[in-house]
């Protein structure tokens, strides 16, 4: 019996593994350039378009219509301005990485439609301020 025990417990310590961790980095979103970005939201309706950036980053110039919501301030509690889990939502920040982050966080919580397109450094058109 002792025997049986000793062969069958690395078994059991290689099942007990085979569980299903959900990380950060098994959620989806889409991620696209900034300029496929910005051509999709001239094509689509109904959308929001969230800057991640800090707040005084986002005061010193942000691409028109978008909102801000800092990268720092999403956490694992619902989210006021994104009442609408099924609302494609636009998310870029200054080079791409904090964007990538956010979707991450928000698919998460459940957000369905995210696109990532990237970093305000890319964008080329008018500035908001």
């Amino acid at each position: 019996m002792k025997r049986l025990l000793i062969l069958c417990l690395p078994l059991i310590f290689m099942l007990c593994g085979c569980g299903n961790n959900s990380t950060q980095s098994d959620v989806n979103y889409e991620s696209v350039s900034m300029s496929e970005g910005i051509e999709r939201m001239a094509n689509d309706e109904g959308y929001i378009m969230l800057d991640v950036r800090r707040v005084d980053e986002f005061e010193a110039g942000h691409i028109p219509g978008a909102v801000n919501l800092p990268n720092e301030e999403i956490g694992d509690e619902e989210i006021a301005i994104l009442p609408d889990k099924e609302q494609t939502i636009y998310i870029y920040c200054r080079s791409g990485n904090r964007s990538k982050q956010a979707a991450n966080k928000l698919a998460a919580l459940g957000y369905k439609n995210i696109v990532e397109f990237g970093g305000f450094m890319d964008y080329t058109g008018e500035i908001e301020y």
